[in-house]
């Protein structure tokens, strides 16, 4: 049997840019993809802090040390710049693997969105 766990966290970032006229997805600073263990196209969870929104969309790499926070398309609707958020991706395994699965989450500077 598998199950769905959870694989990666970026735990409280500002969201620095939202753009309604881009393709669609969230632009994450490449030092915070790294960390997390997130890949470009990946499929991520983003949870609003302000507003509880949560919404699905994918990983667009970023230009690395900026803390860009950026979302794009119908996602820039959902938030606002200033709003701290959660991105979040999942891993589907057997049961047993997942047991002793230990996901990579990571707890950036909230004000510059950069790794403490």
């Amino acid at each position: 049997m598998n199950i769905e766990i959870l694989k990666s966290k970026i735990h409280r970032v500002t969201v620095t840019e939202s753009n309604l006229n881009y393709v669609g997805s969230v632009t994450i600073d490449l030092n915070l993809i790294e960390a997390a263990n997130l890949i470009e196209g990946e499929k991520v969870q983003v949870l609003d802090i302000n507003n509880g929104e949560r919404f699905e969309t994918y990983v667009i790499v970023g230009e690395r040390g900026l803390g860009e926070i950026c979302l794009n398309g119908p996602a820039a609707r959902k938030v606002a710049v200033g709003d701290i958020v959660i991105i979040v991706s999942y891993a589907s395994m057997d049961f047993e693997e997942a047991k002793t699965f230990k996901p990579w989450v990571i707890f950036p500077d909230t004000a510059t969105n950069k790794l403490i």
